[in-house]
């Protein structure tokens, strides 16, 4: 395999590539890669994973960090068996170990069968990384992938979060994903392929549009650059790091305030201006929220929707919430998705000053 160029330099891409991976390994760790540490590329074939694999295999070539793979076969094509393991023989050439691959049925769901395939591979990929002891799977998005997602987002209505794309380093459950090549794109790819003489499975389900993701990358995104000029993709790319840097900062601001919240309560519990919840469940100071910017408040009550052990909060449940919280909706309870209540209660007693007199609580409370 040669990753150099006619005068035997190595190709940019492929240099990009292998620091890309090394930074955001290292960002994960909290520390240089040792040699023990081990990551898994989750491996489909296409020319992402393949080019990021080819990347991974220089530092273990080097014994700088173990690399393994791990290849799903959705088994929902005909052939895909193969591909899966034509896929694994290029990972175990470049030198990858371990290299697994794992057949799933795939249930249909009421997302659709992307959705559902996607939740049977990272099942799949959290379990790899449990038995193998590694510190994080690589997954092969690229700036163009990005793009596609805030695209998508914009298109569904979505908040700060959601339009910030996929993150660098994220988790999902117990599982941690890395994705080094958000600043590169799919020709970037391509040509690692190329240079490494690889030879990468083009999945035909990125061009059937009936899928809304490949009408967006195929018809959607090539207009926009048509009629607005070439690098929608890469703006679309750095507003999601922008965007995804803000939606942080609320976070961390929005849990400080959920503390600040649950405290509160607890000590008009103590006091007994307050009715104490039930066990598990979440109790919140109305106070601690009122004067509060609506960005955080609405944060913290999806949080605390979370951690009485609901479901992710959408939007409309969110109005509700809030306008609960407010005293200016329903008296309720709200009905969350994940058999959560949220009560508003008033206080039990007023304290002697006005001034001191706590406007109630909000419980989140587990029906089931």
């Amino acid at each position: 395999m040669t990753q150099f160029g006619r005068r035997g330099r190595l190709l940019p891409q492929v240099s990009t590539a292998r620091r890309a991976l090394e930074y955001t390994l290292t960002q994960s760790l909290g520390r240089a890669p040792e040699p023990t540490d081990l990551v898994l590329v989750a491996l489909s074939g296409g020319p992402d994973s393949l080019a990021l694999a080819a990347a991974a295999a220089h530092f273990s070539r080097r014994r700088r960090f173990q690399v393994g793979a791990v290849v799903v076969d959705h088994q929902l094509q005909e052939g895909s068996g193969a591909v899966a393991a034509v896929a694994a023989g290029q990972a175990k050439e470049l030198g990858l170990d371990p290299v697994v691959i794992q057949a799933v049925t795939v249930q249909r769901g009421a997302d659709g069968p992307e959705a559902a395939a996607r939740d049977a591979r990272y099942a799949v990929l959290c379990d790899q990384m449990a038995a193998t002891g590694a510190h994080a799977v690589l997954l092969g998005h690229t700036r163009d992938d990005q793009a596609e997602t805030v695209l998508l987002g914009l298109a569904r209505g979505s908040g700060t979060r959601s339009l910030a794309g996929m993150a660098p380093v994220s988790t999902r459950g117990g599982l941690r994903l890395l994705r080094p090549l958000l600043g590169h794109t799919r020709q970037d790819t391509e040509g690692i392929c190329t240079a490494e003489q690889l030879a990468p499975w083009m999945d035909p389900t990125n061009k059937d549009q009936s899928f809304m993701r490949a009408r967006v990358r195929h018809t959607v995104l090539p207009f926009l650059e048509q009629e607005l000029g070439p690098g929608v993709a890469a703006s679309l790319s750095r507003t999601a790091a922008i965007l995804g840097a803000d939606a942080d900062a609320l976070e961390e601001q929005a849990q400080i305030l959920l503390d600040r919240a649950q405290r509160e309560a607890a000590a008009q519990v103590q006091d007994g201006v307050a009715q104490p919840a039930p066990t598990g469940s979440v109790l919140l100071s109305l106070s601690a929220l009122q004067t509060q910017p609506e960005a955080l408040t609405r944060r913290v009550l999806a949080r605390a929707c979370v951690l009485a052990g609901g479901q992710p909060v959408a939007h409309e449940r969110l109005e509700a919430l809030a306008e609960l919280a407010a005293g200016t909706g329903q008296a309720g309870p709200v009905q969350m998705a994940g058999k959560v209540s949220v009560y508003r209660r008033r206080p039990i007693r007023p304290r002697r000053s006005r001034a001191e007199r706590p406007r109630g609580t909000l419980e989140f409370r587990r029906t089931d």
